[in-house]
């Protein structure tokens, strides 16, 4: 593994953090029903950070590898659908589109974490906390869609100004 192979996933990483960004939760996520253990605020970031280093270092550790394109193309379908959460989430605020996104985004880092573990146990188990953390998100908004009805029922309609 290379500082610029490292740099170079890093990088992809945040890019894809760099929605968060752009589409921030604002007022209309605030507004929204959510279940008592929704994980507070400061904790996405700090989490992000972490498993963003971590995915870089697996990715890394395993490019590098023969046998190794299986695993890199599930790490850039995990980091595609990672990137189109947010945006489809907080942007579009389609709850029940972003539950589908999860779902994709969930079997990417599963089948990712799997792929990795074969060639790399280490960059296989750096992916076990952001399934996990990928879980928990997807049950959040699953959780989200289910005690606000109505407003995954709008399904996107245009903000208001």
């Amino acid at each position: 593994m290379t500082f610029l192979l490292f740099s170079i996933f890093l990088a992809a990483c945040l890019s894809a953090g760099a929605t968060g960004g752009l589409f921030q939760p604002g007022a209309w996520y605030r507004s929204l029903a959510k279940p008592v253990w929704t994980p507070r605020d400061w904790m996405f970031p700090v989490a992000w950070s972490v498993l963003y280093l971590c995915m870089a270092y697996a990715a890394a550790r395993v490019a590098p590898l023969e046998g190794s394109a299986l695993a890199m193309a599930f790490w850039a379908l995990q980091i595609a659908l990672n990137t189109l959460w947010t945006p489809v989430f907080f942007g579009l605020r389609r709850i029940r589109s972003g539950m589908y996104v999860l779902a994709g985004l969930w079997l990417a880092v599963a089948g990712c974490m799997l792929a990795m573990w074969q060639l790399d146990r280490i960059a296989g188990a750096l992916f076990v906390p952001y399934l996990l953390w990928v879980t928990t998100a997807g049950a959040l908004n699953a959780a989200v869609w289910r005690l606000n009805p109505e407003e995954a029922a709008r399904n996107g309609a245009a903000p208001a100004a």
